[in-house]
């Protein structure tokens, strides 16, 4: 991948940003005011409301009906990947940035991402680090994507990708305001079966790639993230700056729960997603087949485990045993497998005392599933 020393970044490139939103009054206005705080002003704002029923279509035009850079479209309730599609439609810019409706940017998000894209030419798409904040707006964890992320556990950066310089060689303006972090590069295809690695509001994309990527799976209830950010990286080389550029709120109530019918359906469309990958485009997959047999081993063994705490046995038992042939060594796979072997009263009482085992031993089975 070539780097081109002190390449100037164009001010006349124009970015797209998408921001899909549903019933998100309370917080959609301080998301967009922290595109319009850009230190980078040659942005559209494109604000896709996805059938709201709490007042936001008349606040977005009432708040926005006189500023040129931001467009409201509306469209029946289709959900996430719908709202997004339309928004990649209709979006004019030689970039696209994506944002969910109740996080913000940093100030110096867009032009940071576009110095790095100009020195690096190849990179058809760049994302950052990530500070989480509670609904007060206070941070509550820096640096966040490594533990949202779990896949970041198999690689450090430098091995994740091919090379990395000083963002202080790209915009030495703006590197000691953000600590003098490294930008990465490389292709991280293979890397990114193992799990996703990429935050959506944090990405910025060339035209050019996105349009060779096409849209988000609109038949996903959730993992659509992770499929987009996945076929990105599979079109090309991709970049990395290691410093935080948005604060990524938690803890709403109308943000996705890990409950057990979110858990199940994110654990199957993490399978999903990775199989026929790994089917297709094994070639391709710069991976040793152990590592391959452990992803597909935990995958087939958290939607496994799900499916029997949910009292799925036969679906359960389904994915256990398909765990095991990718990974014949997993006493918790055995132990849950063997469970579905014991009459079915029998199996039940054994589960509760497992489950208040783990109630009282908060180390106990803790073991990270793929994100």
């Amino acid at each position: 991948m070539a780097y081109h020393r002190g390449m100037r970044l164009n001010a006349e490139s124009l970015v797209s940003v998408i921001i899909p939103t549903y019933n998100r009054a309370y917080c959609v206005v301080r998301t967009i005011e922290s595109v319009l705080a850009q230190t980078y002003p040659n942005l559209e704002v494109v604000v896709v409301d996805d059938g709201s029923t709490d007042g936001t279509a008349d606040l977005l035009a009432r708040t926005y009906a006189n500023d040129r850079r931001v467009r409201v479209v509306q469209q029946r309730n289709a959900g996430v990947s719908a709202a997004r599609n339309h928004g990649l439609r209709v979006a004019r810019g030689d970039f696209i940035a994506l944002l969910d409706s109740d996080d913000e940017w940093l100030p110096w998000k867009i032009e940071a991402q576009l110095s790095c894209l100009a020195a690096l030419p190849e990179a058809g798409m760049i994302w950052t680090d990530m500070d989480a904040v509670d609904r007060d707006g206070e941070v509550f964890a820096r640096r966040f994507l490594t533990s949202m992320y779990s896949a970041y556990a198999w690689f450090s950066r430098d091995e994740l990708f091919e090379r990395s310089l000083p963002f202080a060689d790209v915009h030495p303006a703006l590197a000691e305001q953000l600590g003098y972090p490294k930008l990465y590069a490389g292709d991280i295809f293979s890397e990114m079966v193992l799990g996703n690695l990429v935050h959506t509001s944090t990405v910025l994309l060339r035209r050019d790639r996105a349009t060779r990527v096409g849209f988000f799976d609109e038949q996903r209830r959730t993992g659509e993230d992770y499929d987009f950010h996945l076929r990105t990286c599979r079109e090309g080389p991709v970049a990395y700056l290691d410093a935080p550029s948005i604060k990524y709120l938690r803890g709403r109530e109308d943000q996705l729960t890990f409950g057990s019918d979110n858990a199940t359906r994110i654990a199957q469309s993490f399978l999903r997603t990775i199989e026929p990958v790994i089917e297709r485009d094994r070639d391709r997959i710069r991976l040793p087949r152990v590592m391959i047999d452990e992803v597909l081993a935990e995958a087939h063994a958290w939607v496994g485990v799900l499916y029997v705490e949910r009292g799925e046995h036969l679906a359960g038992f389904h994915h256990l045993l398909r765990s095991l042939r990718h990974k014949p060594r997993q006493r918790r796979v055995l132990g849950f497998v063997g469970l579905n072997c014991l009459p079915l009263p029998v199996a039940n009482a054994c589960r509760s005392a497992y489950r208040r085992f783990r109630a009282q031993t908060p180390s106990a089975g803790n073991s990270t599933a793929p994100s």
